[in-house]
């Protein structure tokens, strides 16, 4: 076990024992209610608790404060929907087969909502949103125990119901622009009423709740209310950048008024509140609603890296985690307990609320596919990359394109966090035991099948 992880299991270890905080203990007689945040197309620098000097989240700021908070989180792949559909999951986008955005376009030139009048192509989409029927997901999991849930904002996978939510505002319905969200997507940019409305019936039935709350918030277009532009324009670079600045404020401040609801009507110490972004973002400084390299859809720290918390008052202690890498697939587990429920064997993330199993994971994976799916049957053949963590170690592995052999990336994200400086070629040996890791994760997790593992819904 390295250093890291030795400090870091000895640490949570002792304020566990110190606090009584082992969720287990209290979880199966009051399951919390569960509020899930997730950020859009955000920098995991770009907070003011990550240290932005620029970028305010006051809301934000104080979650982190009072949360278990990890600097260092990672997605399971860098693009929206396989990302949020491990995060609903927690199944790497090789087990669930969610692992682009779209199919492949019918022909060149056709936006993805025009080639769902295709028939090919339709059929393509439907395999895609069938996945998420095939696997146990958080809503259905919390079903089990009484729970009614909300979609709202980011869902990709058709009506909301097929993901296993109780109400949501997502149709899906492609005739009436159906794709990656469609009204759910008003949730934030146009107030909160939904989740407001939803939160009250039910507490007035007495029913625990699950609520997805992943607006599409920083997320592009960039159109900030101009009294937050106007605080970042003499301060950012270009005006686009001031625009991205200013819709990170924009989606705290939606964040500030969810969790102030939860304080009014005396929720707060009953709800269990977890955040993440789906994928990294770093704004083209020129062009606008534009990434720039190295960011989404990279296995870079750009791409895949982002805060991860976890609040619950009385049960989680607060304290800041700068040393540990933990995965989106880990918020499955650690919900799941937290609710009273034993999560499957099969999930291959660890629950961040218990110090052992935290400090039993050595290593953490990901993923990274092409935009659009290639295959959807096969849907791994769509593969770029795989990264793996290990302390402060980073391997990134190209897929094997041609005849030349990968060409792997060593990067020590300790001293060299914006992996600046490739150290593959000096560091042989680390470089064949992370490879080995690597693929040793990817053979115990189906990897290998080059179609998705059903694991059957519950």
């Amino acid at each position: 076990m390295n250093s890291e992880r030795v400090v870091a299991w000895a640490t949570a270890l002792a304020l566990g024992l110190a606090f009584g905080l082992l969720v287990g203990r209290t979880s199966a007689a009051s399951p919390p209610n569960v509020l899930l945040i997730i950020s859009d197309d955000q920098a995991w620098t770009d907070y003011g608790f990550m240290g932005h000097p620029h970028v305010q989240t006051p809301a934000l700021d104080r979650l982190a404060r009072q949360s278990l908070t990890f600097t260092r989180g990672y997605v399971a792949a860098p693009l929206c929907r396989p990302s949020l559909a491990s995060i609903i999951t927690g199944l790497f986008p090789h087990q669930h087969g969610i692992t682009g955005n779209d199919p492949e376009l019918p022909e060149p030139g056709v936006n993805a909502m025009a080639g769902r009048a295709n028939p090919r192509y339709a059929r393509y989409y439907e395999t895609l949103m069938h996945r998420i029927e095939e696997h146990p997901t958080l809503p259905r999991w919390l079903a089990r125990r009484g729970y009614v849930s909300l979609q709202t904002g980011k869902w990709w996978e058709g009506p909301a119901r097929r993901g296993g939510f109780t109400e949501g505002m997502t149709h899906g319905d492609p005739a009436r622009g159906g794709r990656h969200g469609d009204a759910g997507l008003t949730i934030g940019r146009e107030g909160l009423r939904p989740i407001f409305d939803f939160i009250e019936r039910a507490t007035a039935a007495q029913k625990p709740f699950f609520i997805w709350y992943a607006p599409l918030l920083p997320h592009a277009p960039h159109t900030p209310p101009e009294r937050l532009l106007a605080k970042y324009r003499d301060q950012a670079p270009t005006l686009a950048v001031a625009r991205y600045w200013a819709m990170c404020e924009w989606f705290d401040e939606t964040c500030g008024e969810l969790l102030r609801f939860l304080d009014e009507r005396k929720l707060a110490d009953q709800t269990l509140v977890v955040y993440v972004a789906d994928n990294g973002w770093i704004q083209d400084p020129e062009r606008p609603d534009h990434f720039a390299p190295r960011s989404k859809r990279t296995p870079y720290e750009g791409g895949i890296r982002t805060p991860v918390m976890v609040r619950w008052p009385g049960h989680v202690a607060p304290r800041l985690n700068r040393e540990t890498p933990v995965s989106s697939l880990d918020l499955a587990p650690t919900i799941l307990h937290a609710c009273g429920i034993e999560p499957p064997a099969s999930l291959p993330g660890v629950n961040l609320l218990d110090p052992r199993a935290l400090a039993a994971l050595p290593r953490i994976f990901g993923e990274a596919y092409t935009h659009n799916v290639a295959d959807v049957e096969h849907p791994t053949r769509s593969l770029e990359y795989r990264w793996v963590i290990e302390g402060f170690w980073k391997l990134i592995l190209p897929e094997p394109r041609g005849k030349q052999p990968p060409t792997p990336e060593l990067y020590n994200l300790l001293d060299d966090p914006c992996e600046e400086r490739d150290l593959a070629g000096d560091q042989l040996e680390r470089v064949a035991g992370l490879r080995a890791s690597l693929e040793s994760g990817w053979q115990r997790t189906g990897g290998p099948n080059m179609r998705p593992v059903t694991s059957g819904a519950p």
